[in-house]
């Protein structure tokens, strides 16, 4: 038998794994059910890195030793195949997002079987697929047909509301949203108003609306950016300008089920500082609503949410947002030039931005006063950036006393602090917004405490119809709409100006094929350019598609049923798989994709559609794996020549300096033969130029050196030192390159972990380690690099000691790499206790999902049987068992080699652990002689401190220590040690 070639068993048994269906798995069985998913991936045209798979790994150990513990076990793989990088990619080549998109996840699909995935790709889905996203847009037109009844906590049919406004009219109806949209009327308007009319007093109570909006719009790429696409006011891809915009955009009302979505995290198994990002996303508060009245129109306020209504005596000023629909019509004529040049600059900046940026102090004064409702002081309304038009009411009451932005606003425009209890301290120099001591200054509850003073105060504005006691939420209904082409069509179509869902029946709405991918010369969006597209020939179709989280928000339910076309899940597969028993992915999800679920899934738990409480029971972030990048040091000189042309046209050779030459011209230790090199490379250089540039003076620079760094491909260096033929063949700008070497000739580069990205060619490609060390090496190597949900360095070097174990692991079963030596043998005591150790360990080690320890305990195990020379079956047919889950082709070729049925280690039992292997017959003790060890003697590991101390006075080593005295103490500690004290 050859020696261990993963190369050809992993091919082997990957391709008998696909004939043979090995991972197919069915939606009924008598075996418990177990349902691990990963956060699927966007196919980019990059590739995998050897990142990307650390936690497709750690589920596939979960789901591979789920399967030989006896759980039907369904792991699936899809794409999330809708997005913004294909369009890009689209818009400048002209090729179809389709095409782009179906060549990477092929890409994708390859590289995901070489690594010995035990996927169902059976039930592959793609978001872009037209027989899936058919089910995305019927759950959106559920949505755009249900509503939020609060009386009975859940989403019903908008024919209810029908119902309700036909029997009693629009009073009394308890509905989520804002009730200003809406109107009133009675049952008998209700009868009389037009199909129009209805449907346009429905629209505001429906979970998907329209409505004028905020976005971050970017005119060059012609969509809607999230805020995660936009920084410093540019757009993530490209580095475009964005600016705020109110639009017409089609929303999802998530802000119904805010407080759900708080009580079911204290359900769910997720890490807690997601969970925690979630509750502050969401930002319960319990607060006052309170009208503001206009000082030159009483009749007119603004309305601000507050949580400290009891410092209303110490709003001294007003700040609305820059887009608050009464900014213009505050403003004064004389500030209306310094109004709009200050809403200009806010539009260009995301609210992320706004919201990060702390130090940054800036407003506008409108020129315009309310008045406070409870003192009737007039207050001076300013506008700011710091305030956002989305979150409450656009609007806040300004107590700078108490809240430390509202401090500084007042120190920077001088306006007036006033301090509103007897425990603010140290006024002066910032804020204090204590909850302590009595109030002043605040004549209606001067003397009272906070609670007190809370409840005066609400109980006064309610009285006198200026505000009222509210909980709030920071989360907003989510945006729904992109004015791009690569997405899913939304299922609206527009009659006489209203929206109305299309018929079910006539989904999916599939995308049409357009000449470009790009907005319209009108500024439609790219489906505008579609030819004689309209709903049964006569209404025109909505422009927008959906957003890239519109088909993720769902994906794991298809997966349980995905050829189902009668139904987006079928019944009997959702009550099987129900919920999601492990979920891994990326914690940059967390008030994303997670929430979003989240919400889906409550929807469809009111429509009775899904049969459990929450999506994912249990959730694991895996950290990041780093990247290990290199860099060369580049000499930065400053030629110097006399002509109009200047120096930008030379082609200087760059020069680049060895790591230690460059440290020590850095540090100041810089040697006079260090000086020397540099120079007289210099100096070559000088002479070619001067020969070669003869129409011009050029001066040679000046001897003050210093280096840049210049990342450089990690696959060109090896143990730090680069290849530099290799390198001068990478870049063209390397090839004419100078460089000075170490002493030994060798260039050796500097290195830093840093995150793995293409900009800092530090990428490494898994199918390079794959064909050279193997699948099952490189699935051992990223969990051994640390726990799984830690950040980790990567350094490829370390691939080779477990490459070295898999061949250990291998020559167990083949000794000096010949043909099988295994033999039925009886195992000894100390096989058993190797194999058990290794066993207790692993079952341990999987179920609280520390994989790295796993890989340790292999090692061991291993080694301890090399040692021991065994080659039984007894031993080494459960070893094989028990490290399938993590080096599955090997495992699978020596489980065949055993005798067993090709394949069918999949569905073999996890051993079981038995203690009695582990215990001892017998232990060494050590001897000390006051408090000195000096020897050891053996004891069954049952004998009494009695006994061991008669032998140990009667020893050969108690004759030689005790030095002729008499033992004074003998002192026994059971299975550990013994002190005689002479």
């Amino acid at each position: 038998m050859p020696a261990y070639r993963p190369e050809e068993i992993e091919k082997k048994w990957q391709a008998h794994w696909k004939t043979h269906k090995t991972f197919e798995v069915s939606n009924s069985s008598d075996k418990p059910k177990y349902y691990v998913l990963d956060m699927f991936p966007y196919p980019s045209g990059a590739g995998l890195h050897v990142g990307h798979p650390l936690g497709y790994i750690a589920s596939d150990i979960v789901s591979r030793f789920k399967r030989l513990q006896g759980f039907n076990v369904l792991h699936p793989m899809g794409f999330d195949s809708f997005g913004l990088p294909a369009e890009q990619y689209a818009i400048q080549t002209g090729q179809h997002p389709e095409k782009t998109t179906r060549e990477n996840i092929q890409r994708y699909i390859e590289q995901l079987s070489s690594l010995g995935f035990s996927y169902d790709w059976s039930r592959e889905i793609r978001t872009s697929d037209a027989r899936y996203y058919k089910w995305t847009q019927w759950i959106f037109l559920k949505l755009f047909n249900s509503w939020y009844n609060l009386e009975t906590n859940r989403a019903e049919s908008i024919r209810t509301l029908q119902d309700i406004f036909g029997e009693k009219g629009s009073a009394g109806v308890r509905a989520a949203g804002d009730t200003d949209e809406r109107h009133d009327f009675t049952a008998g308007q209700w009868q009389m108003m037009t199909e129009k009319q209805r449907i346009d007093a429905v629209h505001p109570y429906r979970l998907a609306y329209q409505s004028d909006t905020y976005v971050n719009w970017c005119a060059v790429l012609g969509t809607v950016l999230s805020n995660d696409e936009v920084k410093d006011g540019l757009s993530e891809r490209g580095g475009y300008p964005v600016e705020r915009r109110l639009m017409p955009q089609w929303n999802l009302r998530i802000t119904a089920y805010a407080d759900r979505l708080l009580q079911g995290l204290d359900t769910i198994d997720w890490p807690e500082p997601v969970k925690e990002m979630q509750r502050n996303w969401i930002g319960r508060s319990v607060g006052a609503e309170v009208t503001f009245p206009l000082q030159n129109a009483p009749q007119q306020g603004i309305k601000v949410y507050t949580t400290r209504v009891d410092t209303i005596y110490g709003a001294t000023f007003m700040v609305l947002a820059p887009e608050h629909e009464l900014a213009a019509q505050l403003t004064t004529p004389e500030q209306k030039e310094a109004v709009d040049a200050y809403v200009l600059a806010s539009k260009r900046r995301s609210e992320r931005d706004r919201m990060a940026d702390t130090k940054t102090v800036s407003g506008v004064f409108t020129g315009s006063y309310a008045l406070n409702p409870v003192s009737g002081e007039p207050v001076p309304v300013w506008l700011a950036d710091y305030v956002l038009a989305g979150y409450g009411t656009g609007a806040v009451m300004a107590v700078p006393s108490g809240d430390q932005r509202d401090y500084l606003f007042a120190k920077h425009f001088d306006l007036p602090i006033v301090a509103v209890t007897d425990a603010q301290q140290n006024l002066d120099q910032q804020a204090d917004p204590t909850k302590e001591g009595h109030y002043i200054n605040s004549e209606l509850i001067n003397g009272l405490a906070y609670k007190e003073a809370t409840d005066k105060l609400i109980a006064w504005l309610e009285e006198h119809n200026l505000g009222k006691g509210k909980v709030n939420f920071r989360l907003r209904d989510a945006i729904f709409g992109r004015q791009r082409y690569w997405g899913e069509p939304l299922p609206i179509y527009y009659k006489e100006g209203l929206a109305y869902g299309v018929a079910e029946a006539d989904l999916p709405i599939v995308l049409p094929e357009i000449d470009e991918y790009k907005p319209t010369e009108t500024g439609e969006p790219p489906l505008g350019r579609a030819q004689d597209w309209k709903y049964r020939g006569k209404f025109d179709f909505e422009l927008s598609t959906m957003p890239g989280w519109a088909g993720s928000s769902w994906y794991y339910l298809r997966y349980m049923d995905p050829h189902n076309d009668e139904r987006f899940v079928g019944e009997e597969a959702e009550q099987y798989w129900q919920t999601v028993d492990l979920y891994m992915g990326g914690a940059e999800h967390a008030t994303g994709h997670l929430l979003y679920s989240r919400f889906w899934y409550l929807f469809l738990k009111d429509l009775g559609l899904v049969s459990g409480n929450e999506p994912f029971q249990k959730l694991i972030n895996q950290g990041m794996i780093l990247g290990r990048s290199n860099f060369v040091y580049y000499l930065n000189l400053a030629w110097g020549t006399v002509s109009d042309e200047g120096v930008s046209d030379l082609q200087i050779p760059s020069i680049f300096i060895s790591k230690d030459i460059s440290e020590r011209m850095s540090s100041g230790t810089f040697s006079l033969r260090d000086k020397e090199i540099v120079n007289d490379t210099i100096d070559l250089i000088f002479e070619k130029l001067k020969s070669q540039y003869t129409d011009r003076t050029i001066y040679r620079p000046e001897t003050e050196f210093h280096t840049i760094p210049i990342h450089v491909d990690v696959t060109l260096v090896e143990n730090d030192v680069i290849n530099v033929e290799r390198l001068k063949a990478w870049r063209p700008d390397f090839a004419n390159a100078t460089f000075i070497c170490e002493p030994d000739g060798s260039f050796v580069c500097n290195w830093e972990v840093e995150k793995m990205s293409k900009s800092k060619h530090n990428v490494v490609n898994p199918d390079d380690l794959i064909s050279r060390y193997g699948a099952d090496a490189l699935r051992l190597y990223e969990m051994f690099l640390g726990p799984l949900e830690q950040f980790k360095p990567w350094n490829t070097s370390g691939m080779s000691g477990v490459s070295s174990f898999l061949k250990k692991l291998w020559r167990l079963f083949h000794p000096e790499d010949g043909k099988l030596a295994v033999t039925d043998e009886a195992a000894t005591p100390a096989e058993l206790k190797a194999l058990h150790k290794a066993i207790k360990k692993a079952q341990e080690d999987i179920e609280r999902f520390s994989f790295n320890t796993s890989v340790s305990t292999f090692m061991i195990a291993v080694n301890e049987l090399t040692a021991l020379n065994c080659h039984k079956r007894a031993i080494l047919e459960p070893l094989t068992v028990i490290i399938s889950p993590y080096a599955p082709h090997l495992a699978e070729e020596l489980w065949a080699e055993l005798g067993h049925e090709p394949g069918s280690i999949t569905n073999a039992q996890f051993p079981v652990f038995e203690e009695k292997y582990l215990e001892e017959a017998s232990i060494d003790y050590p001897i000390s002689f006051n408090g000195k060890m000096r020897g050891k003697m053996t004891f069954a590991a049952a004998a009494v401190a009695a006994d061991i101390e008669k032998e140990v006075l009667a020893s050969e080593i108690f004759e030689k220590f005790s030095e002729g005295k008499a033992a004074k103490k003998v002192i026994v500690v059971p299975g550990r040690m013994v002190n005689v004290v002479v």
